[in-house]
């Protein structure tokens, strides 16, 4: 799984295209593409004259009577980290654009910000109100209407968790933006299979998989809206297998999950839960047997591997030896691999406080194994991360020369402490979070900044001289994989690697 970019070319490069789309078709003025080819010459280019004339061109283009021009300046003042002049222009933006698009996603934001679902049924119509969907530009694949479909998958799924099936399939009924749908689909699966919903689970999944089918096959252009989409249809076969599997339907799921495989443990993994089922055993263990090999195997897959080497040895002779080499393999090439990944720079100084007020300073910590984490409420791969992650500090609870430092950072609420302190005390997770909140001068996260950080999760191992070692970025889904990795770690660093 890939980390969480907090703005990147996915959703974000969406939008501002659909911003450039009104105003290409709305204005015979200077392209929005060409005046971004210039600036993306100009912040490559180390010339001064050339970031000297990329500041007197964002500061025109912020002072704009177009709100394109405006959202390129705010786009462009992001990518150089002036948080301050992103924030002022942004602020600038709405209030001279109060019907604009920067408008309309505050206003969105505020919607799907509310806990209670009738309020906001009643604050949806609100919005449907000040920002009629006729009043916007309607686009190829519906870029135009996400922010509505924000709203209407925020309503679904959350009707979906109370099991009002009802009004979660009426608001699904709503949705516009075709190359998003295959995304909402799939969470309203999710959450439909989370109360045990099979059926509507089911559905929503094969109604993704649909959705997103033409987009992989090519049918629908190259545009980013077209691979975004195309981007969830693996995924999503492979999840549709997996409930269909639950259904008993093997033979459909077969299908699909020969659509959606790729290399990978969990590809292998449900593959295999299927070719088994259908009593196809000698194929089904070279596939579990394959995730097994690739270290990435989850208790349930180490499981299944054991099942299926007993149907076709005959007998579990010889097993724990077998698995014994494959371990064997496995740590070998993953000492191989981390070992050629190994760095050696300085690691970044800071001093932060913790959700119990306490201060922590990283040069005080000399001496120690430090694991940095950071991460954020808002991002689904960094919390699906933490279950290993509480594997890992469980691990090494007694060892003093280890500490774990969860860096929370990227805030997008006005309380990112209290919201961290919910978090991690409702899950339960023995976890030392310190804040890396954004300056009220500057606006920019300075210690995550400071690590050159693009996505998150993102974690550094730093050795007990004070220098950044390994650099980790996203997670795969395997807890125990994830345990072994930064043992490996750990081990290399104490080895004096």
């Amino acid at each position: 799984m890939e980390g969480v970019k907090i703005l990147g070319t996915g959703i974000a490069a969406i939008l501002l295209t659909v911003v450039s789309c009104y105003s290409v078709r709305a204005q015979a003025v200077a392209s929005p593409d060409s005046t971004k080819r210039q600036l993306d010459r100009l912040l490559a280019s180390k010339d001064p004259a050339d970031q000297r004339l990329l500041n007197d061109r964002l500061r025109i283009l912020a002072a704009s009577d177009r709100e394109i021009d405006m959202s390129i300046a705010a786009s462009y003042y992001y990518q150089v980290k002036d948080m301050k002049a992103f924030d002022s222009v942004y602020a600038a933006e709405i209030i001279k654009f109060p019907k604009g698009m920067e408008a309309r996603i505050k206003a969105q934001q505020a919607v799907t910000g509310i806990k209670s679902l009738p309020e906001m049924e009643k604050a949806y119509e609100e919005f449907i109100k000040s920002f009629p969907p006729d009043n916007f530009q309607k686009l190829p694949f519906g870029e135009d209407r996400l922010t509505y479909d924000r709203v209407r998958s925020s309503l679904a799924i959350g009707y979906a968790k109370e099991k009002n099936a009802v009004k979660a399939n009426y608001y699904a009924g709503l949705l516009e933006a075709d190359f998003w749908k295959g995304k909402s689909y799939g969470d309203l699966s999710k959450a439909f299979y989370g109360i045990g919903d099979l059926t509507n689970a089911a559905l929503y999944q094969k109604k993704a998989v649909e959705s997103a089918k033409p987009y992989a096959e090519g049918k629908m252009g190259n545009s980013a809206a077209a691979r975004y989409a195309a981007s969830g249809y693996g995924g999503g076969c492979r999840t549709y297998a997996g409930i269909l599997y639950e259904q008993k339907k093997y033979s459909e799921a077969l299908k699909y999950i020969e659509h959606g495989a790729e290399a990978g443990a969990e590809s292998d993994y449900i593959y295999a839960e299927v070719l088994a089922a259908l009593n196809r055993y000698q194929e089904a263990y070279d596939r579990i047997e394959a995730a097994v090999r690739s270290g990435k195997a989850t208790k349930e897959m180490s499981e299944l591997f054991k099942n299926l080497y007993v149907k076709v040895k005959g007998s579990d002779a010889g097993l724990e030896a077998y698995k014994a080499n494959i371990r064997r393999g496995v740590m070998e090439d993953l000492q191989k691999r981390l070992t050629e990944k190994m760095v050696n720079e300085p690691a970044a100084n800071f001093t932060l406080t913790d959700l119990e007020g306490n201060q922590v300073n990283l040069a005080d910590l000399k001496g120690k194994v430090v694991i940095l984490d950071f991460w954020a409420t808002w991002c689904g791969p960094c919390k699906a991360s933490f279950p290993a992650m509480q594997m890992a500090v469980d691990k090494y609870r007694n060892d003093p020369g280890i500490r774990f430092l969860f860096i929370h950072t990227w805030e997008r609420t006005a309380s990112p402490t209290e919201d961290a302190k919910a978090y991690v005390a409702g899950m339960k997770y023995n976890f030392q979070v310190l804040m890396d909140t954004k300056d009220p001068v500057t606006r920019a996260n300075k210690v995550v900044d400071s690590y050159k950080v693009v996505s998150i999760p993102a974690k550094f191992v730093i050795d007990e001289k004070g220098n950044i070692r390994f650099k980790l970025h996203g997670f795969d889904g395997s807890n125990e994989a994830v345990v072994d990795e930064i043992s490996m770690m750990i081990d290399l660093l104490r080895a004096g690697r």
